[in-house]
């Protein structure tokens, strides 16, 4: 492939029961000058469909003869979950646990196995794209080890408001690649089954920032991202009983210890719980689904070194200028269009 082109490969990972063939779709983007290759892929998780369309978008906004290096794009790794809108393969399983997966396992591990040897092995860097679970909703936040000083410098460019020094697990994208010297950061944003305009646009405007970093784009005169502010630890906060579910919190809020975060009920009213904060944090995570079960996860609250008013303060931020940033490239897309 010549410098300065795009081609289109369909990777065929299998077959459906008709012996039709199923093929992951990449674009590969050569630029005009060397440079590093970085893999940007989506729906793991076959129903995580923002960052397939913040694949779209990105492609739409790289120019080859004015890029450096080559950009790999998949924006639909999990080819069946997303026939089929479900997180998992048609075996039940989780694909990001079953890396670097089997030539000869199950669904699952064959596709693992040859995204990962015809694709990853291939990049220098990868950003994996998700949103959250079905009902639940994430804040734009960078899932990275820390440990790895060039993750960490990819993970704090892609300027989320939040990095979360999340534990390599096994069988996933994150572990194997960086087994083989590979850095990924993991991106969440929004729900799954929808598209979210805000975290798709940070998704886009995240992964040109990381580019700019690895020198593969020229640097803008665009006021710098904000500083990330790394999260300490995590946690669920889960239903206490059966019932349905008012929310009194959204995403980016700070909550107090003992704070309520939601009410639960049964339809009639006449038995309600109050669901309260266990210490002070900034909400990253919620349900949106009204009905719960007791022990259902219902709100995800971060922990932080620095003060919850001035992470509070940087979330804000963030989310207007992902708005503003949104609502450019929207006209812009009016006016071509």
């Amino acid at each position: 492939m010549a410098p300065g082109q795009r081609a289109v490969i369909d990777l065929e990972v299998a077959q459906l029961y008709t012996h039709t063939p199923l093929s992951i779709p990449i674009e590969v983007i050569n630029g005009a000058k060397e440079g590093p290759v970085l893999l940007v892929n989506a729906a793991i998780h076959g129903d995580e469909l923002n960052g397939v369309e913040a694949v779209r978008q990105l492609l739409g906004r790289i120019d080859e003869s004015r890029l450096k290096g080559t950009v790999v794009a998949v924006p639909v790794v999990n080819v069946f979950g997303l026939i089929h809108k479900s997180r998992y393969l048609p075996d039940r399983r989780d694909l990001n646990r079953c890396f670097p997966g089997s030539e000869r396992g199950s669904i699952a591990g064959r596709l693992a196995y040859q995204f990962f040897n015809q694709v990853v092995k291939h990049c220098n860097y990868v950003i994996d794209l998700h949103t959250g679970a079905i009902h639940r909703s994430n804040l734009p936040q960078i899932r990275a080890n820390l440990s790895n000083e060039t993750t960490s410098e990819i993970a704090h460019a892609f300027g989320t408001p939040i990095i979360i020094d999340a534990v390599l697990r096994d069988g996933s994208l994150r572990a194997i690649a960086e087994e083989h010297s590979i850095p990924v950061i993991t991106y969440e944003g929004g729900e799954a089954l929808r598209f979210d305009p805000i975290p798709i646009a940070a998704a886009v405007e995240g992964v040109m920032r990381v580019m700019r970093l690895l020198g593969m784009l020229r640097k803008t005169r665009k006021k710098s991202p904000i500083t990330p502010v790394i999260a300490r630890s995590t946690s669920w906060v889960r239903a206490e009983q059966n019932g349905i579910l008012r929310s009194q919190v959204t995403l980016g809020d700070r909550v107090d210890k003992g704070q309520v975060l939601a009410f639960i009920s049964d339809p009639l009213g006449r038995s309600e719980v109050e669901v309260k904060a266990p210490r002070e944090g900034i909400v990253i995570g919620i349900q949106t689904l009204p009905l719960v079960n007791e022990g259902d996860a219902i709100v995800h609250i971060a922990f932080f070194y620095a003060e919850n008013r001035l992470v509070q303060e940087t979330v804000e931020t963030y989310i207007d200028e992902v708005m503003e940033q949104a609502g450019e490239e929207l006209v812009m897309s009016s006016m071509l269009g």
